[in-house]
């Protein structure tokens, strides 16, 4: 550029006429103009981020696995000068580092504002946030970028997907026996320990109707009774690589779907539900009920990782002193081998009463496998398989397959 306004300048001084001033003149404007687009206004650049999700949606408003969003920018730049388009680009953090860049445009309307939306792939399970958005514009001509940036740093959690389950066959065939513990508290029966009020229900007879809460809002209301304590639920949950084989990241997922689905559906039941997870290090959450368990058990799970660096075996021995006898286990995994019956009858030997949910493969199904069919059936031991997790609710009413 110093160049050509040399040359320019030589030029109209030594050739003269007018040719010469006009390219002079022109020359000059246009370094105006550029010189102007450093106060175009875009770095003091405002602007507010809008989403929302494309998908299914947790209790808590936090996005299930699989869910996209719609993000939508308005961006304010203030200032005169004209901007013959702007360029909008966004990043979405995941927590593990990866990220995701959003570019698009729009061309600034006569008061500077402009609107923008993009739509973000499936997003896998996790944290993330958004940076701060950039804007950036160039001059007609494309020779100098202006940028600034607007927004603040915005955390959303991406929690495990789910699924509603229905009644649980194996577990309703143990009302009386191992797996009554399972069942939900309304199986219970109730304690003479009034624990509040409730709604009146049709069919509740007088001695339950609360005459005090019921005169003073006008409402019928009936008493509610405390219920007998349930046996308590743990979730086991298998991180070791080896085992999903070379579908580790699919069956993997699939483990961690299945471990939220038994968790959140026992916990909307008031079943008190634990969770143990042994990978790099040792998690184990001892079975309780209500939001606040559910709300923990959901965020370890939205941040696992298959990092166990030894078998199921060895991770319970490990984890022997927080296993306590007469709960009811459900152990996760991929896995066929011997390892996993050694897991089962260590379990049993404890005073478990361990119940197996097989992860399958997509060529391999461990209904099809009779040795282990006939092993499962020796012990007495509930075994479900399911390759996807739209299977979960049915394979579970069916009662499993041994």
């Amino acid at each position: 550029m110093t160049v050509i306004y040399t040359v320019s300048l030589f030029y109209f001084l030594f050739q003269g006429g007018k040719t010469a001033f006009m390219l002079f003149v022109i020359l000059n404007l246009l370094l105006l103009y550029l010189l102007l687009g450093k106060w175009s206004g875009i770095n003091r650049v405002d602007g507010s981020r809008a989403y929302a999700s494309q998908g299914t949606v947790a209790m808590d408003q936090s996005l299930a696995a699989g869910s996209s969003l719609e993000v939508s920018l308005n961006v304010k730049i203030p200032g005169i000068y004209p901007l013959p388009y702007v360029i909008v680009r966004d990043r979405l953090h995941r927590h593990n580092g990866q990220a995701l860049s959003f570019e698009t445009s729009f061309v600034p309307n006569w008061k500077r504002v402009g609107k923008v939306a993009y739509q973000t792939p499936p997003l896998q399970r996790g944290e993330y946030r958004f940076a701060g958005t950039e804007c950036l514009t160039y001059d007609v001509f494309g020779l100098f970028e202006h940028a600034g940036r607007f927004g603040s740093e915005t955390v959303f959690t991406v929690l495990p997907q789910t699924v509603q389950l229905r009644r649980w066959q194996g577990v309703q065939r143990g009302i009386r026996g191992p797996y009554s513990h399972a069942i939900a508290s309304r199986s219970a029966k109730e304690t003479t320990q009034i624990n509040g009020v409730r709604e009146y229900l049709y069919g509740d007879r007088l001695s339950r109707v609360h005459w005090n809460a019921t005169a003073k809002t006008g409402q019928w209301k009936s008493k509610a009774f405390e219920r007998e304590s349930l046996p308590r639920t743990l979730v086991v949950l298998d991180r070791s690589p080896g085992a999903y084989g070379g579908e580790l990241p699919d069956r993997f997922e699939l483990a961690v779907s299945t471990a939220a689905s038994l968790l959140e559906n026992g916990l909307k039941e008031d079943t008190a539900m634990g969770l143990l997870s042994i990978g790099s290090s040792i998690t184990m959450v001892p079975p309780k009920s209500g939001m606040e368990q559910r709300n923990m058990l959901m965020r370890h799970l939205t941040f696992v990782d298959a990092d166990a660096t030894y078998s199921l075996y060895t991770s319970l021995m490990m984890a022997d002193q927080a296993i306590e006898p007469g709960s009811f286990a459900v152990v996760i995994t991929p896995d066929t081998g011997p390892d996993v019956v050694k897991s089962m009858e260590w379990l049993a030997r404890k005073g478990v009463t361990p119940c197996l949910l097989h992860i399958a493969s997509s060529v391999d199904l461990l209904s099809h496998n009779t040795a282990w069919k006939r092993v499962m059936g020796e012990k007495g031991w509930q075994v479900y398989s399911i390759r996807q997790l739209q299977e979960l609710p049915g394979v579970l009413e069916g009662g499993g397959i041994a």
